[in-house]
């Protein structure tokens, strides 16, 4: 992180910097979540680059004061292009003794430290475990220490608002967000507006939140504690209109923009499970735009309501995460036997069973691969960050619909919960999707019967006929048994499965996908870091700190993981290594080994949380190192 100082700035000035690390941390109901969305909201107005990182429990209500009840919001700002939410904080505000000790850790030696003492009574230092208070003590004596009482001057700022000591403590976090923004020089109209409309039913808690805001950011500008205020510059990107954007969001948009290019409807059947449950609050906004949202009661109805849909003549989506994949297992082993177009969502949390519902893992590879009985094949796309799940959305649509196929679209907790800035795209650039749609408009026999054969295919795609039942003359019946090549009757002849089996893996396998594209600037490179999914963003981050080292050293991202791209393995054969970090036991490594036969070194981690930078960097450098030896 580069500085300067400006001297014109209150006190001991402006000190300008390149990039900054903000992670707010408190209780599960102190608002961390929100407080840490509306600072990133007012960075990417101010036009920063920017990556966030929400980290919360799995209950809906967390034991209070305590470890496993912390939740946190990492937000990392920018003047440049960045990729990850940070390795560490810059900055730590702990709102309690529970999020100063569950954080404490991360913070690295200089940085800054605010701390809500009002919480930093006996009772609640005891609850995590301090013997003592280490306000009091040198145990926080290697960072920059702002103690703040902030319930009690939110409090003081609220006394002639009428709300109760319990209602004015609760606006605490915007306090905070007060202060920070003065701090960084953020503007407030648009928190300040924000807080109105949120609260417009309540009048009453919406001016005490601006009044509670107002108090942090004045409180900036008055105290000592704070001699210095810090500059982050707008970054440089490209022309455009952007705005912040989750992946969740950028999914459901991409789902609507699929439809209106395919002229297609869309059900979303589905059942909410964290932490794709977004995606279903987002589309059921856009009843406009011929989406129609249905919440099943449970995981198999909806899958069976999203492939009815599509054997109707729409598009047919579903959602879900790793334990709704398994039990939606056997419909989308029906969806492969039918042959329909199906958007099958995994927003992909911590396993096995429950797991982790609100933390992140790449672990689903291998179930999308071949989670279901008997020979059952199904592309996968992968999107590799929040903004990038738009257009993933639409390329999963255009294959679903091209080759009249289920396919899986694997997400995951910290693409469907992380943000970054999403340059809108113009609508006349969108792919259009409505030549993929091609519905049977007469009967097709070749025996001149008359009649209409469901299972005749498209010569290049293999794609079967889609006809929309009650079209007159095309009266057919699909179903989950065994199909005759062709005319689509039940058949239980083997040589028959044996060429439905192949014909179906041979439709999969001729998916066009675009060709594997490879980064290395030097060109000279000897060592290949793959990747797919989330991982990108620190895989780019360490890729180009290793660079800074004088290493060469070459990056690719698979986006497609079903097909391959069909230059993969000559990509694969051009380096002497080639390392693949995921954050699972090493599925895809299995994949590439498999098809390849190429020994690929795995890096793995399945802690719940996504790689940093300074990890890989680690590894990166070794492997480097080793091959250059």
């Amino acid at each position: 992180m580069s500085t300067s100082v400006d001297g014109n700035g209150p006190a001991g000035g402006v000190t300008k910097l390149d990039r900054v690390v903000i992670r707010f941390a408190g209780d599960s109901g102190d608002g961390m979540q929100l407080t840490g969305d509306r600072f990133t909201s007012e960075a990417a107005a101010f036009g920063n680059d920017l990556s966030t990182m929400p980290n919360f429990p799995a209950e809906i209500r967390a034991p209070q004061g305590t470890i496993p009840g912390v939740s946190s919001f990492q937000v990392h700002f920018a003047d440049y292009d960045i990729l990850t939410p940070g390795d560490r904080p810059d900055v730590l505000v702990a709102m309690n003794p529970a999020a100063l000790k569950a954080n404490i850790g991360d913070l690295p030696a200089g940085g800054t430290l605010i701390v809500n003492t009002d919480e930093f009574v006996k009772r609640n230092l005891t609850k995590v475990g301090y013997d003592g208070n280490p306000l009091e003590d040198d145990s926080l004596e290697a960072y920059q220490v702002h103690q703040v009482a902030m319930a009690s001057i939110t409090q003081e700022a609220l006394a002639e608002t009428g709300l109760g000591k319990k209602d004015a403590e609760r606006c605490k976090n915007m306090f905070a967000l007060g202060l920070l923004s003065w701090m960084y020089h953020r503007p407030t109209e648009g928190t300040e507006r924000f807080l109105r409309e949120k609260f417009a039913k309540k009048p009453d808690i919406a001016e005490a939140n601006v009044l509670a805001f107002r108090a942090g950011y004045y409180y900036g500008e008055t105290t000592e504690s704070f001699a210095t205020t810090y500059q982050v510059a707008p970054a440089k990107l490209a022309p455009g209109t952007y705005r912040q954007i989750t992946g969740n969001t950028a999914l459901a948009y991409g789902i609507v923009a699929a439809s209106q290019q395919s002229k297609l409807p869309v059900l979303l059947g589905t059942y909410p499970i964290t932490p794709a449950s977004d995606i279903l609050h987002e589309l059921s906004k856009y009843k406009q735009f011929g989406i129609l949202t249905f919440q099943a009661e449970d995981e198999i109805a909806g899958i069976c309501a999203a492939l009815g849909a599509s054997y109707g003549g729409a598009l047919g989506v579903t959602s879900t995460s790793g334990p709704g994949v398994a039990l939606k297992s056997e419909a989308i082993g029906l969806g492969v036997m039918t042959e329909l177009p199906l958007l099958i969502v995994d927003v992909q949390r911590g396993g096995p069973s429950t797991g982790l519902p609100t933390k992140t893992e790449q672990a689903d590879l291998l179930q999308a691969m071949f989670g279901r009985n008997g020979e059952s094949p199904v592309p996968i796309v992968a999107p590799q960050s929040p903004a990038d799940c738009f257009a993933a959305a639409i390329e999963a649509t255009h294959i679903a619909l091209k080759y009249r196929t289920p396919v899986m679209l694997l997400s995951d907790g910290a693409i469907a919960n992380g943000s970054e800035p999403w340059l809108v795209p113009d609508v006349e650039d969108l792919a259009d999707l409505s030549a993929d749609v091609q519905f049977a408009a007469e009967p097709n026999a070749t025996d001149g019967s008359g009649e209409f054969w469901p299972y005749l295919r498209d010569p290049e795609t293999l794609a079967r006929a889609w006809a929309i039942p009650g079209t007159a003359g095309l009266q057919h019946r699909i179903g989950g048994l065994e199909k005759a090549d062709g005319t689509g009757n039940i058949s239980y002849d083997p040589a028959n499965h044996d060429k439905m089996v192949r014909l179906r893996q041979a439709k999969v396998d001729g998916i066009e996908v675009p060709d594997l594209a490879v980064h290395d600037p030097s060109g000279k490179a000897r060592v290949l870091v793959l990747g797919w999914g989330s991982s990108f963003g620190p895989i780019g981050a360490a890729c180009r700190r290793v660079r800074k080292q004088g290493h060469a050293i070459a990056q690719a991202h698979l986006r497609n993981l079903n097909p391959f791209p069909k230059n993969l393995g000559e990509v694969l054969a051009g380096y002497d290594k080639v390392v693949v970090p995921e954050m699972n036991l090493g599925q895809l490594a299995l994949l590439l080994r498999g098809k390849y036969l190429v020994d690929v070194i795995s890096h793995t981690k399945v802690a719940g949380l996504p790689f940093m930078a300074e990890e890989l960097q680690d590894v990166l450098t070794g492997v480097v190192k080793g091959v250059d030896a």
